[in-house]
């Protein structure tokens, strides 16, 4: 995986690379405006030939030297520029007043505030360098305004923005925006995506890609102590997943998947094929003794257990420590037999994943809450997430006025924090954070939009308790059991339902070299 920083780490990472001597602001200065313009020919090739112009926004800070840098090599390419400054050249930092001087050599810098959105306003790209990874404040009414007109403007076709580190108006930390943004066609940030990149306020709403430029920066070292990092999901190694021909099928755990009642199992049986097919060496479903022939008629390779209840549960599976997986909530009910065996459950003390019904219960039995303990994964949606933790969404849901606005990894890191275990937070961004401040983003991604259909959180569930059963952490086995849901879906593609995404695997961890 790879590891995410929030600005301010950018920034003093920034800061300790020039102290120590292994680079100048100048040199970093000169290198980010060069990949710039190396990203935005190669994402327009067609722009490197030919009679073009550019209108170039400069900022307060060291994002509007990067623009200056900017705008002296398009020049230099040829193209007509204009350039536009917000606040006084005199107060800028001392590298972008240096490139704000080598650019004043080639043409005239206009304050931001003459710069008129009309009918004859047609260039070719705007390049916004204004605030970038440093905006803590509200945007104010007149750059709304402003950025206002320049997306509509490039709404109809007529003009590219590409915006330098991230638009304009778009918080790094958590991509919610700070009053209102510019809509980027392409954004080049340095040395590696931020949060904000990733989160789908930022990601989808205001930028249609993100290119990284590697600017010569050191690798970021981070404390050892320091738990509290972020990293984006990526595919497990593949030597995670493998099996060994000298163990047998208990080394590779035994998850039990508590089902609903009679005609209330689907759910339990989506999540105990996916446990299942992504390597747990059995899987058990535990159910009344109505829903069993219905489970019966269903499944082979997936064994049955009979358990009326909480005790009884208690009394199967208390004594067998091979079992070392549970899942329970998909089609669980909400009723008081429900509360018992979820109650069961959580006093084995054994990883757990916990969705759907079993959230509910946890928001509406507040001693069910209290049992939780470091082993649990909670996957809730939006909705379950609200009734969970309501005065963490209630935050979240708050419109920012200041930067770093809180984010979803905040609110997620929060969740974990008061639930005392790893919980995943779906969406089209999904955020998994553990108690310590641990945190993986996995991001929106349009090749696996049909995992929007019914069943696909029981197989992630599913997913989560088989590897919880082989052995892994629960905030990795929740990660990759992500990472490999969305695989299946791009795998698969359209036309996917959630009875797919296990058939899925197989094809996928072929195509890793598991």
């Amino acid at each position: 995986m790879t590891e995410l920083l929030t600005g301010a780490e950018m920034r003093a990472h920034e800061s300790k690379a020039i102290e120590s001597g292994q680079v100048t602001g100048l040199d970093l200065m000169e290198r980010a405006g060069q990949g710039v313009v190396d990203a935005m020919f190669a994402q327009w090739p067609d722009m490197q030939a030919g009679d073009h112009s550019a209108i170039v926004l400069c900022g307060p800070g060291n994002n509007g030297g990067d623009g200056f840098v900017v705008a002296r090599l398009l020049k230099e390419h040829g193209w007509r520029v204009q350039v536009f400054c917000l606040g006084a050249p005199e107060n800028l930092p001392p590298d972008a007043r240096r490139n704000f001087d080598r650019w004043t050599d080639l043409g005239p810098v206009v304050s931001i505030e003459e710069l008129k959105i009309d009918q004859g306003f047609k260039p070719d790209l705007v390049v916004d360098a204004l605030f970038g990874t440093g905006l803590t404040r509200a945007i104010d009414a007149s750059l709304d305004l402003l950025f206002s007109k320049i997306n509509a403007h490039a709404a109809r076709g007529d003009t590219k923005i590409l915006s330098v580190d991230i638009p304009s108006g778009v918080c790094a930390d958590s991509g919610r925006v700070l009053g209102d943004s510019l809509r980027a066609d392409l954004t080049v940030t340095f040395h590696g995506e931020k949060p904000g990149h990733l989160l789908t306020h930022g990601l989808l709403a205001h930028s249609e890609k993100v290119v990284v430029v590697d600017i010569g920066l050191p690798q970021f070292q981070r404390h050892t102590s320091d738990t509290n990092f972020i990293l984006k999901n990526e595919p497990v190694t593949p030597y995670v997943l493998r099996k060994s021909g000298q163990r047998h099928k208990y080394d590779y755990g035994h998850a039990v998947v508590i089902s609903g009642p009679a005609a209330h199992t689907g759910a339990a049986r989506l999540a105990a094929r996916g446990a299942l097919r992504i390597g747990a060496g059995l899987v058990t479903v535990a159910a009344r003794a109505q829903a069993l022939p219905e489970l019966a008629a269903h499944q082979t390779a997936v064994m049955l257990r009979q358990v009326e209840g909480g005790a009884d549960l208690k009394v199967q599976f208390a004594d067998d420590a091979r079992a070392n997986a549970f899942c329970a909530g998909p089609a669980l009910g909400a009723d008081d037999v429900a509360a018992e065996l979820l109650g069961a459950v959580l006093a084995l003390e054994r990883a757990t994943v916990l969705d759907a019904d079993a959230l509910t219960l946890l928001a509406e039995r507040p001693k069910l809450f209290t049992a939780l303990h470091t082993s649990c994964v909670l996957t809730p949606h939006g909705g379950e997430f609200v009734r969970l933790f309501p005065e963490i969404e209630e935050k979240f849901a708050t419109p920012p006025t200041r930067g770093p606005a809180y984010s979803k990894v905040d609110a997620t890191r929060d969740a974990a924090r008061k639930a005392g275990c790893v919980v995943l937070f779906k969406g089209p961004d999904t955020v998994i954070a553990g108690p310590d401040g641990r945190c993986v983003i996995n991001p929106p991604d349009d090749s696996a939009a049909w995992l929007a259909t019914a069943g696909s959180g029981d197989v992630l569930a599913g997913f989560i308790c088989g590897l919880l059963a082989r052995g892994l952490p629960p905030l990795l086995a929740a990660a990759a059991g992500t990472a490999l849901h969305n695989e299946c879906a791009r795998s698969f593609g359209p036309g996917l339902i959630a009875e797919d995404l296990p058939e899925a695997l197989p094809g996928v961890f072929r195509q890793m070299g598991v």
